[in-house]
């Protein structure tokens, strides 16, 4: 039996997932026909956007999901108000954050501010807008996947996360595709995420 990859553009209010939990709920079974041994190779909360992988692979979903094997995963994040340069440098150093009720103290991330010619199209839903508050795009970077780390770490220095949209794992970015889902073959997807 072959290997299959699919790359995903996961859009809001999906589950990372193929079994309902409820009659209502949106998977990636709504997304398209896939092979039966096909799963997700990590996952992106409900409330999350963006690049997503499917495969039968079991090396790449070690390679991509043992915390001993580093690789950098990108994230844009519109958050409520506009952190100044202490409090993106809190990121960059790493922070505490709880997981199970325990403290977790991040690994440092790469962070910057977000200055794009062309914004992500509107969400829809909307995300929630108040006229008071500003909003801004932050570009980070983590190289550790801990549940919804994103929205705690933001969380943890005062600007919750409006909308969040994974954009790359490693050289693997979703701007390269152009619909929710393509096949990609094994070569193409391994030189892209940097494994030999």
């Amino acid at each position: 039996m072959s290997s299959r990859y699919f790359v995903l553009n996961k859009p809001y209010a999906y589950l990372s997932q193929f079994s309902r939990e409820v009659p209502t709920h949106k998977t990636l079974a709504d997304l398209g026909t896939f092979p039966s041994d096909v799963y997700p190779v990590g996952r992106l909360d409900q409330d999350s956007e963006g690049l997503l992988l499917l495969s039968n692979d079991k090396k790449l979903t070690d390679a991509l999901l043992n915390p001993r094997r580093v690789h950098w995963r990108t994230y844009w994040a519109q958050v409520e108000g506009i952190p100044n340069d202490k409090a993106l440098d809190l990121l960059r150093k790493g922070v505490d954050i709880r997981i199970d009720k325990k403290v977790h103290h991040c690994l440092p991330a790469r962070v910057q501010a977000l200055l794009l010619a062309k914004y992500p199209e509107e969400r829809d839903p909307p995300v929630r807008f108040r006229a008071n508050i500003p909003t801004t795009w932050i570009e980070l970077q983590l190289c550790e996947g801990k549940n919804r780390q994103v929205r705690r770490m933001c969380a943890a220095i005062g600007f919750p996360v409006l909308r969040l949209i994974r954009v790359a794992i490693e050289d693997l970015e979703l701007a390269d595709f152009v619909e929710t889902v393509t096949e990609i073959d094994q070569k193409e997807l391994y030189a892209k995420l940097k494994l030999g």
